[in-house]
Parts: C-alpha cells; sequence; structure tokens
C-alpha cells in the first residue's frame, strides 16, 4: 500500500508539473482529445485535413496533439491556399474552428472562411445575443422591441476590444424586458473586430448548404483512412513518427483517387514527365 501510495504521488506531481496538467504513460506526445462528452476523452492525436471538393483530394494535412480545433483554421487553410496555387480559396469548417482571432488571420491572405458561430443557448428562454440586428452604418444595435442600443463610453476596467452597446432608458419600461435580461439594462458585446465575422456570416447565408458540401467532402476521406488502419488506428509512437506514418497514409489515400480519376497509365507517365 506504501509502494502505491509513492506511485500516485509522484505521478501527481509529474501532472502537476506538465505545462499542460496531462501525462501518458504509454506515448509521452499523446493527449486527450475532446469528444462529445462532457469531461471525457480519448487519448490520441488531433489529424487536421484539408480537402479540395472538387476532386476529393486531400491537398495538406497536420498532426498535432491539441486536444480541440479551435486554433487550426488559418494554418490549414493557408497550407491548403499554399498547395492549389490559387489565388483566393473558401475555406469550409465546423463549428468546432470557430474563433475570431484566426477568422481575423484570415483577412487580406486570399483565404474566404466559412465557419458557423458557436450558439449558446438561451438562459431561461430570454433572446439571445441573435435577436440583436447590428446596424453598422449608424454603429447601433436594433433590440426586438425596435430600440437602439448605441456604444458606451470606454472605461478602463473593461478589454480593449470589447465595446458594450445598451440603451440607458428605453429598458426600464420595455414591455419585452422579461424576456430579455433580469438585469436592470440589456448589454450587447462586441469585439472590435466584429466586422470580419459579420462578413463571414454574410457569406454563409449565401452558401446554404456549405456545411453539406463540407461533410461529404472532408468526412469521407477520414472514413476511408479509418477503414484501412482498422481499430487501433496508428501504429506508431510519439509525433514525430505519427505525423509521418499518417503523410504515408495520406500519399497511398491520393494515388488511389488519382487512380480512380485517370488510371494507372496516364498517372505513370505524369509522374515520370
Amino acid at each position: 500500500m506504501a509502494v502505491q501510495m509513492q506511485f500516485l504521488k509522484e505521478m501527481e506531481q509529474q501532472v502537476q508539473a506538465a505545462p499542460d496538467k496531462q501525462v501518458s504513460l504509454t506515448d509521452p506526445d499523446a493527449r486527450s482529445m475532446a469528444t462529445s462528452g462532457r469531461g471525457t476523452g480519448m487519448v490520441g492525436y488531433n489529424v487536421q485535413t484539408a480537402v479540395d471538393a472538387e476532386h476529393h483530394l486531400i491537398v495538406a494535412h497536420e498532426v498535432t496533439n491539441l486536444g480541440h480545433d479551435r486554433t487550426q483554421l488559418a494554418p490549414m487553410a493557408l497550407k491548403a491556399k499554399e498547395a492549389t496555387g490559387c489565388e483566393e480559396i473558401t475555406s469550409l469548417a465546423d463549428r468546432g474552428y470557430f474563433n475570431g482571432e484566426q477568422v481575423l488571420a484570415c483577412e487580406g491572405t486570399g483565404v474566404l472562411p466559412c465557419v458557423p458561430k458557436t450558439l449558446w443557448p438561451s438562459e431561461r428562454g430570454l433572446f439571445t445575443r441573435q435577436d440583436f440586428v447590428f446596424d453598422a452604418q449608424n454603429d447601433c444595435y436594433t433590440c426586438p422591441a425596435g430600440e437602439k442600443l448605441t456604444r458606451g463610453a470606454a472605461r478602463s476596467d473593461r478589454k480593449d476590444d470589447i465595446d458594450i452597446y445598451r440603451h440607458l432608458t428605453a429598458c426600464f419600461t420595455c414591455p419585452l424586458k422579461p424576456r430579455c435580461t433580469p438585469d436592470k439594462l440589456k448589454r450587447i458585446k462586441r469585439w472590435k473586430h466584429e466586422g470580419v465575422l459579420d462578413k463571414m456570416q454574410a457569406r454563409l447565408d449565401r452558401m446554404p448548404h456549405a456545411m453539406g458540401i463540407r461533410r461529404q467532402t472532408v468526412e469521407h476521406p477520414f472514413g476511408t483512412l479509418k477503414a484501412w488502419m482498422g481499430s487501433t488506428h496508428f501504429l506508431t509512437k510519439t509525433l514525430e513518427k505519427v505525423r509521418t506514418e499518417m503523410s504515408l497514409h495520406v500519399l497511398a489515400y491520393n494515388i488511389k483517387r488519382l487512380i480512380q480519376m485517370f488510371g494507372v497509365g496516364p498517372l505513370i507517365h505524369a509522374i515520370q514527365t
């Protein structure tokens, strides 16, 4: 019992000393990956792929040990743009990639990100931020009651990149207030670069089938590769070796895809020339 307690104590010290508070005993680089269940996770690696919507070829890929996708939008989109040689590409991703800083990083690079915003559930059935319409020309929000929420003066206790919009009098007599906020005033926070998110949302509004295209484009190669790899998936350990293994899988997938598209003979001829 004393030996077991000592082992647990040493393990706890290792976990606390680790930068991300994680220690894997089977693979030092593997980390807990986010899953749909709260507080759950699978220890492994995060594989990122960018797939061409026309030919379904994997044009870029990466393997990380980050347990989320929130910082992967710009790096993967820029890799895909470089690999394709296109001056401009449209990058479709799911909600897990939504991150204002990442969308901003794509601005002016030739990458047009299309990522649905993360929608938070309404608190006790109250109006959500989506119920307030922003007017860029007049720099104000229109609330469900038709009142204009204007930008308040900057305060030292607020972040420099966040503005607060409110109406100082209308909320007190508004008949919709019980459906809006339990506070004295309704306040809307707006990021100073929110305009890039508005432009992205406008692109999504013009592409109602975008997420369907994303699913049928990027998920199919994942399913194919997992079927080839079997239930154990990666056979190697450590990030460097797993990246090499994944590169070989991507190469094999793309070669088989090209054979289906052009045939063996033309593909060999293209490689030789």
